[in-house]
Protein backbone atom coordinates (compact mmCIF):
# COMPACT_ATOMS: atom_id res chain seq x y z
CA UNK A 1 0.00 0.00 0.00
CA UNK A 2 1.33 3.68 -0.76
CA UNK A 3 0.58 4.80 2.98
CA UNK A 4 2.37 2.25 4.75
CA UNK A 5 5.44 3.65 6.30
CA UNK A 6 8.97 2.38 5.25
CA UNK A 7 10.85 0.78 8.18
CA UNK A 8 13.73 -0.25 6.19
CA UNK A 9 17.03 2.47 6.55
CA UNK A 10 17.02 3.24 2.89
CA UNK A 11 13.17 3.30 2.50
CA UNK A 12 13.04 5.78 4.72
CA UNK A 13 16.49 7.67 3.67
CA UNK A 14 14.91 7.27 -0.25
CA UNK A 15 11.90 8.89 1.24
CA UNK A 16 13.68 11.92 2.71
CA UNK A 17 15.60 12.44 -0.47
CA UNK A 18 12.67 12.12 -3.01
CA UNK A 19 10.65 14.86 -0.76
CA UNK A 20 13.55 17.32 -0.64
CA UNK A 21 14.82 16.70 -3.98
CA UNK A 22 11.32 16.74 -5.90
CA UNK A 23 10.70 20.31 -3.96
CA UNK A 24 14.02 21.75 -4.64
CA UNK A 25 13.92 21.56 -8.22
CA UNK A 26 10.07 22.96 -8.45
CA UNK A 27 11.44 25.75 -5.90
CA UNK A 28 14.27 26.84 -7.79
CA UNK A 29 11.75 26.48 -11.45
CA UNK A 30 9.76 28.80 -9.65
CA UNK A 31 12.52 31.50 -8.63
CA UNK A 32 13.89 30.89 -12.41
CA UNK A 33 10.59 32.10 -13.84
CA UNK A 34 9.68 34.93 -11.36
CA UNK A 35 12.84 37.27 -13.66
CA UNK A 36 10.12 37.58 -15.68
CA UNK A 37 7.46 38.21 -13.39
CA UNK A 38 5.91 40.93 -11.72
CA UNK A 39 6.86 41.65 -8.21
CA UNK A 40 2.99 41.01 -7.22
CA UNK A 41 2.60 38.33 -9.37
CA UNK A 42 6.21 36.89 -8.48
CA UNK A 43 5.19 37.00 -4.40
CA UNK A 44 2.13 34.79 -5.50
CA UNK A 45 3.89 32.21 -7.24
CA UNK A 46 6.79 31.82 -4.45
CA UNK A 47 3.76 32.18 -1.93
CA UNK A 48 2.05 29.03 -3.83
CA UNK A 49 5.26 27.21 -4.21
CA UNK A 50 5.71 27.32 -0.37
CA UNK A 51 2.86 25.80 0.51
CA UNK A 52 2.79 23.20 -1.87
CA UNK A 53 6.13 22.28 0.20
CA UNK A 54 4.13 22.90 3.35
CA UNK A 55 1.50 20.33 2.04
CA UNK A 56 3.97 17.86 1.02
CA UNK A 57 6.18 17.97 4.12
CA UNK A 58 3.38 17.27 6.14
CA UNK A 59 2.08 14.56 3.74
CA UNK A 60 5.36 12.62 4.14
CA UNK A 61 6.02 13.37 7.72
CA UNK A 62 2.61 12.24 8.62
CA UNK A 63 2.85 9.20 6.58
CA UNK A 64 6.56 7.74 8.01
CA UNK A 65 5.54 7.73 11.57
CA UNK A 66 7.83 7.04 13.92
CA UNK A 67 10.74 10.29 14.61
CA UNK A 68 9.40 11.93 11.19
CA UNK A 69 6.02 12.66 13.25
CA UNK A 70 7.84 14.13 16.18
CA UNK A 71 9.61 16.22 14.18
CA UNK A 72 6.77 17.75 12.37
CA UNK A 73 4.96 18.27 15.93
CA UNK A 74 7.72 19.93 17.11
CA UNK A 75 8.25 22.19 13.67
CA UNK A 76 4.47 23.39 14.76
CA UNK A 77 6.26 25.49 16.95
CA UNK A 78 7.78 28.09 14.43
CA UNK A 79 6.42 30.49 12.15
CA UNK A 80 6.38 29.65 8.18
CA UNK A 81 6.56 33.66 7.33
CA UNK A 82 7.23 32.57 3.91
CA UNK A 83 3.82 31.07 2.88
CA UNK A 84 0.74 32.98 1.98
CA UNK A 85 -1.42 34.22 5.27
CA UNK A 86 -4.36 31.75 4.23
CA UNK A 87 -2.06 28.99 4.96
CA UNK A 88 0.23 29.56 7.51
CA UNK A 89 -1.63 28.96 10.80
CA UNK A 90 -3.46 25.90 8.96
CA UNK A 91 -0.11 24.07 7.98
CA UNK A 92 1.18 24.94 11.97
CA UNK A 93 -2.07 23.45 12.82
CA UNK A 94 -1.68 20.21 10.72
CA UNK A 95 1.93 19.95 11.81
CA UNK A 96 0.59 20.00 15.61
CA UNK A 97 -2.24 17.60 14.43
CA UNK A 98 0.30 14.60 13.77
CA UNK A 99 -0.62 12.67 16.39
CA UNK A 100 1.35 9.70 18.32
CA UNK A 101 -2.00 7.53 17.60
CA UNK A 102 -1.42 4.43 15.36
CA UNK A 103 -2.78 1.17 15.72
CA UNK A 104 -0.67 -0.73 18.59
CA UNK A 105 1.25 -4.32 16.93
CA UNK A 106 -0.33 -7.21 18.13
CA UNK A 107 1.01 -8.79 21.33
CA UNK A 108 3.38 -11.53 19.81
CA UNK A 109 5.32 -8.78 18.00
CA UNK A 110 6.10 -7.31 21.28
CA UNK A 111 6.43 -9.92 23.93
CA UNK A 112 9.88 -11.16 23.21
CA UNK A 113 11.55 -7.52 23.41
CA UNK A 114 9.51 -7.34 26.51
CA UNK A 115 10.81 -10.74 28.11
CA UNK A 116 14.28 -9.80 26.98
CA UNK A 117 14.10 -6.49 28.64
CA UNK A 118 12.33 -7.56 32.31
CA UNK A 119 14.95 -10.18 32.73
CA UNK A 120 12.25 -13.21 34.04
CA UNK A 121 9.28 -14.81 32.55
CA UNK A 122 6.02 -12.56 32.54
CA UNK A 123 4.26 -14.92 34.58
CA UNK A 124 6.78 -14.22 37.37
CA UNK A 125 7.43 -10.68 37.35
CA UNK A 126 3.26 -10.14 36.79
CA UNK A 127 0.29 -11.29 38.37
CA UNK A 128 -2.01 -10.27 35.01
CA UNK A 129 -1.08 -8.76 31.97
CA UNK A 130 -3.63 -7.58 29.09
CA UNK A 131 -1.81 -8.78 25.36
CA UNK A 132 -4.02 -5.81 23.96
CA UNK A 133 -2.43 -2.44 24.24
CA UNK A 134 -4.85 0.64 25.47
CA UNK A 135 -2.61 3.46 24.18
CA UNK A 136 0.12 3.37 21.41
CA UNK A 137 2.53 5.99 20.18
CA UNK A 138 4.85 6.51 17.52
CA UNK A 139 7.54 4.94 19.34
CA UNK A 140 5.79 2.34 21.60
CA UNK A 141 2.89 1.29 23.18
CA UNK A 142 1.11 0.72 26.43
CA UNK A 143 -0.54 -1.84 28.50
CA UNK A 144 -2.54 -2.73 31.89
CA UNK A 145 -0.82 -4.54 34.21
CA UNK A 146 -0.83 -6.14 37.79
CA UNK A 147 2.23 -6.80 39.40
CA UNK A 148 3.27 -9.66 41.31
CA UNK A 149 2.77 -8.13 44.37
CA UNK A 150 -0.63 -7.00 42.97
CA UNK A 151 0.02 -3.44 41.94
CA UNK A 152 -1.76 -1.66 39.22
CA UNK A 153 0.53 -0.33 36.53
CA UNK A 154 1.18 0.56 32.87
CA UNK A 155 3.35 -1.17 30.59
CA UNK A 156 4.89 1.34 28.00
CA UNK A 157 7.43 -0.93 25.75
CA UNK A 158 9.44 0.31 22.59
CA UNK A 159 8.07 -1.27 19.30
CA UNK A 160 10.88 -3.74 17.82
CA UNK A 161 13.29 -2.21 15.67
CA UNK A 162 12.10 1.36 16.46
CA UNK A 163 15.16 2.96 17.67
CA UNK A 164 16.61 2.20 13.91
CA UNK A 165 14.07 3.53 12.08
CA UNK A 166 14.15 6.74 14.71
CA UNK A 167 18.15 7.10 14.18
CA UNK A 168 17.64 7.22 10.56
CA UNK A 169 15.42 9.89 10.66
CA UNK A 170 16.86 12.04 12.32
CA UNK A 171 20.19 11.05 10.41
CA UNK A 172 18.03 12.28 7.45
CA UNK A 173 16.85 15.59 9.14
CA UNK A 174 19.47 17.40 7.71
CA UNK A 175 17.95 17.24 4.55
CA UNK A 176 14.81 18.71 5.05
CA UNK A 177 17.05 22.10 6.40
CA UNK A 178 16.56 23.84 2.72
CA UNK A 179 12.83 23.13 2.75
CA UNK A 180 12.62 24.49 6.31
CA UNK A 181 14.84 27.75 5.46
CA UNK A 182 12.34 28.32 2.79
CA UNK A 183 9.44 28.24 4.62
CA UNK A 184 10.95 30.28 7.79
CA UNK A 185 13.52 32.21 6.31
CA UNK A 186 14.95 33.82 9.67
CA UNK A 187 15.35 30.50 11.21
CA UNK A 188 18.70 29.35 12.36
CA UNK A 189 17.43 25.72 11.13
CA UNK A 190 20.89 24.17 11.93
CA UNK A 191 20.45 25.46 15.51
CA UNK A 192 16.85 23.75 15.37
CA UNK A 193 17.93 20.29 13.58
CA UNK A 194 20.65 19.87 16.00
CA UNK A 195 17.99 20.59 19.02
CA UNK A 196 15.19 18.15 17.65
CA UNK A 197 17.79 15.71 17.17
CA UNK A 198 19.53 15.39 20.72
CA UNK A 199 15.74 15.62 22.47
CA UNK A 200 13.76 13.19 20.22
CA UNK A 201 17.01 10.71 20.46
CA UNK A 202 16.38 10.95 24.31
CA UNK A 203 12.88 9.68 24.13
CA UNK A 204 14.51 6.04 22.77
CA UNK A 205 15.59 5.49 26.05
CA UNK A 206 13.43 5.12 28.37
CA UNK A 207 15.75 5.04 30.86
CA UNK A 208 16.15 8.19 30.31
CA UNK A 209 12.35 9.16 30.35
CA UNK A 210 11.98 7.39 33.77
CA UNK A 211 14.96 9.70 35.31
CA UNK A 212 12.70 12.49 33.67
CA UNK A 213 9.73 10.85 35.38
CA UNK A 214 11.24 10.32 38.59
CA UNK A 215 12.83 14.18 38.99
CA UNK A 216 9.60 15.39 38.54
CA UNK A 217 7.43 12.81 40.56
CA UNK A 218 9.89 13.17 43.82
CA UNK A 219 9.76 17.10 43.44
CA UNK A 220 5.84 17.34 42.98
CA UNK A 221 5.89 14.31 45.64
CA UNK A 222 2.81 15.30 48.55
CA UNK A 223 1.31 18.34 46.29
CA UNK A 224 -2.29 18.98 46.91
CA UNK A 225 -3.47 18.96 43.45
CA UNK A 226 -0.72 17.12 41.70
CA UNK A 227 0.22 14.02 41.26
CA UNK A 228 2.86 12.38 39.07
CA UNK A 229 2.30 8.33 39.44
CA UNK A 230 5.85 6.70 40.65
CA UNK A 231 8.32 4.46 38.25
CA UNK A 232 8.79 0.98 38.99
CA UNK A 233 12.70 0.99 38.86
CA UNK A 234 13.14 -2.60 39.26
CA UNK A 235 10.55 -3.63 36.25
CA UNK A 236 11.25 -0.79 33.73
CA UNK A 237 14.77 -0.77 31.35
CA UNK A 238 16.17 0.88 28.33
CA UNK A 239 12.96 -0.56 25.91
CA UNK A 240 10.51 -0.82 28.74
CA UNK A 241 8.68 1.83 31.41
CA UNK A 242 6.75 0.69 34.56
CA UNK A 243 4.87 3.36 36.10
CA UNK A 244 1.15 3.09 38.34
CA UNK A 245 -1.48 2.79 36.71
CA UNK A 246 -3.82 6.47 36.68
CA UNK A 247 -7.48 5.89 36.35
CA UNK A 248 -9.38 9.05 36.06
CA UNK A 249 -11.32 11.48 33.41
CA UNK A 250 -9.70 12.26 30.11
CA UNK A 251 -9.67 15.40 28.49
CA UNK A 252 -12.60 14.63 26.14
CA UNK A 253 -14.62 13.85 29.69
CA UNK A 254 -13.14 17.04 31.27
CA UNK A 255 -14.28 19.25 28.68
CA UNK A 256 -17.71 18.76 28.82
CA UNK A 257 -17.92 19.54 33.03
CA UNK A 258 -19.03 22.34 34.28
CA UNK A 259 -17.33 25.83 34.58
CA UNK A 260 -16.11 25.49 38.00
CA UNK A 261 -14.58 21.62 37.41
CA UNK A 262 -13.01 23.31 33.81
CA UNK A 263 -11.46 26.33 35.54
CA UNK A 264 -9.82 24.46 38.21
CA UNK A 265 -8.41 22.04 35.96
CA UNK A 266 -6.94 24.27 33.85
CA UNK A 267 -4.91 26.38 36.66
CA UNK A 268 -3.48 23.24 37.89
CA UNK A 269 -2.27 22.34 34.09
CA UNK A 270 -0.88 25.65 34.10
CA UNK A 271 0.58 25.71 37.43
CA UNK A 272 2.01 22.12 36.92
CA UNK A 273 3.72 22.64 33.44
CA UNK A 274 5.25 26.20 34.14
CA UNK A 275 5.53 25.44 37.54
CA UNK A 276 8.13 22.51 36.76
CA UNK A 277 9.99 24.71 34.40
CA UNK A 278 10.30 27.61 37.26
CA UNK A 279 10.96 24.88 40.53
CA UNK A 280 12.83 22.50 38.28
CA UNK A 281 14.28 24.25 34.99
CA UNK A 282 12.42 21.59 33.34
CA UNK A 283 10.89 22.13 30.05
CA UNK A 284 8.19 19.75 28.51
CA UNK A 285 7.76 18.92 25.24
CA UNK A 286 4.68 16.88 25.41
CA UNK A 287 1.78 18.58 27.00
CA UNK A 288 -1.11 17.77 25.08
CA UNK A 289 -4.35 16.64 26.83
CA UNK A 290 -3.50 12.77 26.45
CA UNK A 291 -1.22 12.90 29.01
CA UNK A 292 -3.08 13.97 32.36
CA UNK A 293 -6.35 12.49 33.74
CA UNK A 294 -8.47 14.18 36.08
CA UNK A 295 -8.38 11.85 39.16
CA UNK A 296 -11.47 10.95 41.54
CA UNK A 297 -9.80 12.30 44.72
CA UNK A 298 -9.84 16.00 42.44
CA UNK A 299 -5.46 16.15 41.89
CA UNK A 300 -4.52 16.03 38.68
CA UNK A 301 -2.17 13.14 37.49
CA UNK A 302 0.76 13.70 34.70
CA UNK A 303 2.45 11.09 32.91
CA UNK A 304 5.25 11.18 29.71
CA UNK A 305 8.35 12.16 30.03
CA UNK A 306 10.71 11.21 26.96
CA UNK A 307 10.34 14.82 25.05
CA UNK A 308 12.10 17.39 27.78
CA UNK A 309 14.96 19.77 28.13
CA UNK A 310 16.57 21.19 31.65
CA UNK A 311 16.97 24.48 30.69
CA UNK A 312 20.47 26.56 31.90
CA UNK A 313 19.71 28.65 35.28
CA UNK A 314 20.93 31.50 33.03
CA UNK A 315 18.55 31.16 30.26
CA UNK A 316 15.59 30.79 32.14
CA UNK A 317 16.32 33.92 34.57
CA UNK A 318 16.80 35.57 30.94
CA UNK A 319 13.59 34.15 29.82
CA UNK A 320 11.57 35.70 33.04
CA UNK A 321 13.32 38.95 33.22
CA UNK A 322 12.00 39.30 29.44
CA UNK A 323 8.70 38.44 30.79
CA UNK A 324 8.37 41.31 33.21
CA UNK A 325 10.06 43.97 30.61
CA UNK A 326 7.17 42.89 28.41
CA UNK A 327 4.32 43.44 31.35
CA UNK A 328 6.42 46.53 32.54
CA UNK A 329 5.85 47.95 28.75
CA UNK A 330 9.71 48.55 29.16
CA UNK A 331 10.63 48.27 25.18
CA UNK A 332 14.31 48.49 25.75
CA UNK A 333 14.58 46.01 27.73
CA UNK A 334 12.33 43.67 25.84
CA UNK A 335 14.96 44.52 23.01
CA UNK A 336 17.56 43.85 25.20
CA UNK A 337 16.64 40.70 26.62
CA UNK A 338 16.10 38.95 23.29
CA UNK A 339 18.82 40.01 21.86
CA UNK A 340 21.07 38.55 24.62
CA UNK A 341 18.25 35.52 24.55
CA UNK A 342 19.49 34.59 20.83
CA UNK A 343 16.02 35.71 19.35
CA UNK A 344 17.69 38.12 17.10
CA UNK A 345 20.69 37.39 14.87
CA UNK A 346 20.93 40.92 13.68
CA UNK A 347 20.00 42.57 16.83
CA UNK A 348 20.50 46.04 15.81
CA UNK A 349 18.26 45.75 12.80
CA UNK A 350 15.54 45.47 15.69
CA UNK A 351 12.93 48.12 16.56
CA UNK A 352 11.94 47.87 20.66
CA UNK A 353 9.10 49.09 20.09
CA UNK A 354 7.96 47.18 17.25
CA UNK A 355 9.34 43.87 19.39
CA UNK A 356 7.73 45.01 22.68
CA UNK A 357 4.31 45.37 20.74
CA UNK A 358 4.98 41.89 18.65
CA UNK A 359 5.36 39.66 22.31
CA UNK A 360 2.37 41.76 23.97
CA UNK A 361 0.30 40.69 20.99
CA UNK A 362 1.30 37.01 20.68
CA UNK A 363 1.36 36.53 24.53
CA UNK A 364 -1.35 38.95 25.28
CA UNK A 365 -3.79 35.76 27.57
CA UNK A 366 -1.17 36.02 30.05
CA UNK A 367 0.51 39.13 29.65
CA UNK A 368 -2.20 41.50 29.96
CA UNK A 369 -3.98 41.43 33.41
CA UNK A 370 -7.21 40.75 34.41
CA UNK A 371 -9.96 37.82 33.54
CA UNK A 372 -9.75 35.87 30.77
CA UNK A 373 -12.13 33.16 29.27
CA UNK A 374 -10.07 31.60 26.92
CA UNK A 375 -11.73 29.39 23.91
CA UNK A 376 -10.53 28.35 20.17
CA UNK A 377 -12.01 31.37 18.73
CA UNK A 378 -9.54 33.66 21.18
CA UNK A 379 -5.96 31.52 20.20
CA UNK A 380 -7.16 32.23 16.44
CA UNK A 381 -7.42 35.59 17.40
CA UNK A 382 -4.20 36.36 19.15
CA UNK A 383 -2.15 33.89 16.32
CA UNK A 384 -3.56 36.29 13.83
CA UNK A 385 -2.82 39.39 15.71
CA UNK A 386 0.64 38.21 16.65
CA UNK A 387 2.02 37.11 13.37
CA UNK A 388 -0.44 37.92 10.77
CA UNK A 389 1.49 39.43 7.44
CA UNK A 390 -1.32 42.58 7.48
CA UNK A 391 0.27 43.29 11.14
CA UNK A 392 3.18 45.29 12.00
CA UNK A 393 5.70 42.50 13.40
CA UNK A 394 5.34 40.22 10.23
CA UNK A 395 8.64 41.60 8.46
CA UNK A 396 10.43 41.48 11.70
CA UNK A 397 9.33 38.06 12.64
CA UNK A 398 11.03 36.81 9.18
CA UNK A 399 14.22 38.00 10.81
CA UNK A 400 13.83 35.91 13.83
CA UNK A 401 15.07 32.83 15.30
CA UNK A 402 14.27 30.56 18.27
CA UNK A 403 17.06 29.84 20.36
CA UNK A 404 17.61 26.23 20.64
CA UNK A 405 16.78 26.43 24.70
CA UNK A 406 13.97 28.02 23.56
CA UNK A 407 12.57 25.49 21.41
CA UNK A 408 10.67 23.15 23.78
CA UNK A 409 9.85 26.02 26.02
CA UNK A 410 7.98 27.86 22.93
CA UNK A 411 6.55 24.42 22.39
CA UNK A 412 5.03 24.25 25.88
CA UNK A 413 3.79 27.35 25.95
CA UNK A 414 2.09 26.79 22.80
CA UNK A 415 0.32 23.58 23.85
CA UNK A 416 -0.98 24.80 27.20
CA UNK A 417 -2.74 28.00 25.72
CA UNK A 418 -4.20 25.29 23.31
CA UNK A 419 -5.35 22.98 25.60
CA UNK A 420 -6.69 25.87 27.97
CA UNK A 421 -8.65 27.34 25.01
CA UNK A 422 -10.01 24.01 24.12
CA UNK A 423 -10.67 23.48 28.08
CA UNK A 424 -12.21 26.71 27.76
CA UNK A 425 -10.65 27.65 31.10
CA UNK A 426 -10.97 31.24 32.65
CA UNK A 427 -8.31 32.46 34.92
CA UNK A 428 -6.56 35.89 35.51
CA UNK A 429 -3.29 34.12 33.85
CA UNK A 430 -1.32 37.26 34.13
CA UNK A 431 -1.46 36.70 37.91
CA UNK A 432 -0.75 33.17 37.80
CA UNK A 433 2.00 33.40 35.47
CA UNK A 434 3.45 36.78 37.87
CA UNK A 435 4.08 34.03 40.36
CA UNK A 436 6.50 32.48 38.58
CA UNK A 437 7.70 35.54 36.91
CA UNK A 438 8.18 37.52 39.66
CA UNK A 439 7.17 35.99 43.13
CA UNK A 440 3.89 37.74 43.46
CA UNK A 441 1.52 36.84 46.00
CA UNK A 442 -1.13 34.46 45.20
CA UNK A 443 -4.64 35.31 44.26
CA UNK A 444 -6.44 32.03 44.21
CA UNK A 445 -6.86 29.04 46.52
CA UNK A 446 -4.84 26.89 44.54
CA UNK A 447 -2.08 29.18 44.46
CA UNK A 448 -1.79 29.36 48.12
CA UNK A 449 -1.86 25.39 48.21
CA UNK A 450 1.00 25.85 45.73
CA UNK A 451 3.30 28.19 47.34
CA UNK A 452 2.84 26.55 50.36
CA UNK A 453 3.69 23.43 49.27
CA UNK A 454 6.81 25.39 47.55
CA UNK A 455 7.79 27.01 50.53
CA UNK A 456 6.30 30.14 49.67
CA UNK A 457 4.11 30.59 52.53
Amino acid sequence: MADTPPTSRIARTRRFGGLVAGQGLRWAGTQAANVLRSDEKADAATGERAGAIARELVKQLGQMRGAAMKIGQVLSTVDFTALPEDDREEFKATLAALRDDVPPLPFKRVEKLLRQEIGVPLEEAFAEFEHEAFAAASIGQVHRAVTADGRRVAVKVQYPGIAEAVETDLRNLQMLLPLVKRLAPGLDAKALANELSERIGEELDYEIEAQNHRAVARAWAGHPFVFVPPVDTRLSARRVLVTELLVGHRFEAVKAMDEATRDRVGEIVFRFFFGTLTHLRRASGDPHPGNYLLLGDGRVGFIDFGLMRVVDADYLEGERALARAVVAGDAEQVHARLAALGYLPDPDSFEPELLLGQLRAAGEWYFAPGFRRLSPGYITGVLERGGSPRSDYFEQMRRETIPPQALLIRRMEGLVFSTLGELRAGADWNALAGELWSGTAPTTPLGEQDAAFWGGA
